[in-house]
């Protein structure tokens, strides 16, 4: 007999935070006033590509986003944007050639030379 795996439905799409990416948003979210304020991914038409990602701290929380906490910061995804990065890792990465958030996000197709543009 064999024994096959199935993945409800009503399973909570998932988008990773990194330790290092929830620690640059926390620094981020200090200099602000507002204690309420997550990193909200957001994916936008446009780009070389097709699509872009839209990052920015928000601390206006609507009844159907997404919302996930990685060591004390909440990350927000509209619905409509988890259809395209349900799965990816958000990650800070601060190295000789430059400091940022990158996206690894496993439902690209294809992405333009600049990373911030994909289909």
């Amino acid at each position: 007999m064999q024994t096959i795996s199935i993945t409800p439905r009503s399973a909570a799409p998932k988008v990773i935070m990194t330790s290092a990416a929830a620690a640059k948003v926390a620094e981020l979210i200090s200099r602000e006033d507002d204690d309420n304020m997550a990193l909200r991914l957001g994916v936008r038409p446009g780009g070389c590509s097709g699509f872009s990602y839209e990052l920015e701290l928000d601390s206006k929380i609507d009844d159907t986003d997404i919302v996930n906490e990685f060591d004390g910061v909440k990350l927000v995804i509209d619905a409509q944007s988890m259809e395209k990065v349900n799965g990816a890792e958000i990650d800070y990465r601060d190295t000789l050639q430059g400091a940022g958030f990158h996206i690894n996000n496993p439902n690209v197709e294809r992405s333009c030379g600049c990373g911030n543009s994909f289909s």
